[in-house]
């Protein structure tokens, strides 16, 4: 089994992926979708970046192809969205992210740092 913090850091694309695919399987579009509300519209993808990561997590192992497909609509023809999930790894990956970045935040520098500049 691997350690999940070899994947960390994370890329902050990857995971705001990995944390829309926590809350259900999604499709491409979904996920742009996800991303761009999750980020008040600070990261929006286009189709040809959002691929690319997508394999990159599907070979790490963080995400894997769903088998539930869509009906195609009279305007897709024969074409069926893919839909992703996150993998038993890609939860570890996230959850071990997550306090990474809770011990950062917490860390006296960055508390310091706050207080210096909110005033």
């Amino acid at each position: 089994m691997r350690d999940p913090r070899d994947f960390l850091p994370l890329k902050p694309l990857d995971l705001q992926l990995l944390l829309a695919l926590t809350e259900e399987e999604r499709h491409g579009y979904g996920l742009v979708q996800a991303v761009s509300d999750r980020t008040d519209g600070l990261i929006t993808l286009e189709p040809g970046n959002l691929y690319r990561v997508v394999k990159r997590l599907l070979d790490d192992g963080l995400v894997s192809e769903s088998t539930r497909r869509d009906a195609p609509s009279a305007s897709d023809g024969d074409q069926r969205r893919r839909y992703y999930r996150i993998t038993a790894l890609g939860q570890r990956v996230v959850a071990a992210e997550l306090v990474r970045l809770d011990q950062l935040v917490r860390s006296r520098a960055a508390r310091d740092l706050v207080a210096r500049w909110s005033t």
